[in-house]
């Protein structure tokens, strides 16, 4: 499986409207991050479950799901989260 799969896969908890992963790790190669194998991604995502929640809170509901993949798989991560009808 590969890191935009497995991130798909673990952000499906939240049932997504939308889900945009993209991945920039080659904008950062010879980057210190990217040396260890860590790529750079960005992702959009629209959910209900954002609903009500604060910009803090909706950040902390996607790496609470994608957990240890912050320590290998990814490396920098920005976090476009929205409720339906926000954008």
């Amino acid at each position: 499986m590969t890191v935009p799969e497995e991130i798909r896969q673990r952000l499906s908890a939240l049932a997504p409207e939308a889900l945009d992963i993209e991945d920039e790790s080659a904008q950062h190669a010879g980057h210190e991050g990217a040396k260890g194998g860590g790529g750079h991604y960005r992702l959009k995502l629209v959910s209900a479950h954002f609903a009500g929640q604060s910009l803090q809170a909706r950040h902390r509901m996607v790496y609470d799901l994608l957990g240890p993949m912050m320590r290998r798989e990814i490396h920098a991560l920005a976090i476009q989260a929205y409720a339906p009808g926000e954008r």
